[in-house]
């Protein structure tokens, strides 16, 4: 009896994470926000930029849209994962790859997104190098730290694989 009750708890106190996602969906619309903020940027100065700076600008924009992105695959994908299964028979537009991301899953796309943010952040530390803005101290850490992100999602998928190659 004892054990049933604690299992209980437990297994009920996954809702606890409900919140979490639905904080979540609120700091999407902020990234909402901001996106809007640097579009609207972006156009308005659109005419007097330099090609560098037009770079710049799409490269902040797609910056912008791979880290909603990266919360959406968290909101989704740990909704289902921890919280509760989401029936797409009512939704007929459902990704078909929002039901079937398991844990190792959503690991490998969630670096996968970091390593691309991160590579978009490097570009634009490269195009900045030019303008003074950019130490190359600064750039070289942006590159270490680039490349602890690439090895960690080489060796998580590597680890992914010897684990499911002997299961």
């Amino acid at each position: 009896m004892v054990e049933r009750t604690i299992e209980s708890v437990l297994f009920r106190s996954r809702w606890i994470m409900a919140p979490f996602y639905l904080g979540l969906v609120i700091a999407l619309l902020v990234l909402l926000f901001k996106f809007g903020h640097e579009l609207l940027h972006f156009v308005l100065h659109a005419v007097a930029a330099t090609e560098s700076d037009i770079i710049l600008g799409i490269l902040a924009l797609v910056d912008l849209t791979l880290t909603g992105n990266l919360v959406l695959i968290v909101i989704f994908s740990g909704y289902e994962n921890f919280v509760s299964k989401i029936d797409p028979a009512g939704h007929p537009d459902w990704p078909e790859w929002m039901t079937r991301v398991d844990f190792t899953g959503l690991k490998q796309k969630l670096l996968a997104s970091i390593v691309a943010i991160s590579a978009i952040q490097l570009l634009k530390a490269f195009m900045n190098l030019d303008k003074g803005q950019m130490s190359e101290n600064t750039l070289m850490w942006l590159v270490i730290i680039h490349g602890v992100f690439v090895g960690s999602s080489l060796l998580l998928a590597w680890s992914d694989k010897l684990t499911t190659d002997k299961h």
